[in-house]
């Protein structure tokens, strides 16, 4: 598995080596010894995931930009399996040299990378394609009264969207989530 790690330390990308002929393909999407060896090589913490979990969506849903805080802060493992998506990942850790910004990659059925999102980051994706199937691990188990969102749009973050002549599908909790100024953040 190749590791990359991206402009905002926490955030790693994996690509898994993938085995193909005629008949299809193979790869391992998960090693726990490989994933723990790649976090503290860099110094990060290693978690225990708990729940695994799988969304479908149509071209132009997004959902997002999502987190929850302590004690059930998540950190999240995703990936596509089916279609394309940009996933994004917005650094929410009030004392980080990164605060406030965000990391996007395109992750599709094809290329198979993983995004890596540790605890302290608003996360959020696009369906680039209908039938778009994600999955993703989580450090932590779902709490409503811990969930938080930023507006997916929002001007002080600017996400750059790949949006352009696309109908977007957004329910009503994402479209008044609140702004990133007045986001509750985490303090590392």
């Amino acid at each position: 598995m190749n590791i990359v790690e991206t402009k905002i330390k926490g955030l790693l990308i994996l690509e898994p080596r993938v085995f193909g002929d005629d008949r299809g393909w193979f790869m391992e999407s998960f090693n726990q010894q490989v994933f723990e060896k790649a976090l503290t090589d860099r110094g990060l913490d290693v978690p225990k995931f708990v729940q695994d979990n799988h969304s479908y969506s149509q071209k132009g849903v997004l959902r997002g930009l999502h987190y929850q805080l302590d004690p059930h802060a998540q950190g999240k493992l995703v990936r596509v399996v089916q279609g394309r998506a940009w996933d994004v990942a917005v650094d929410i850790r009030k004392d980080s040299a990164t605060f406030g910004q965000w990391v996007g990659i395109e992750l599709t059925g094809e290329n198979h990378k993983q995004f890596w999102i540790p605890a302290g980051f608003a996360h959020g994706f696009i369906a680039l394609e209908d039938n778009t199937q994600f999955l993703y691990k989580t450090t932590n188990y779902y709490s409503k009264k811990c969930e938080r969102s930023i507006v997916w749009n929002d001007k002080d973050i600017n996400i750059e969207w790949p949006i352009s002549n696309m109908k977007l599908k957004i329910i009503d909790k994402d479209l008044l989530a609140c702004s990133f100024n007045d986001a509750a953040y985490f303090t590392v």
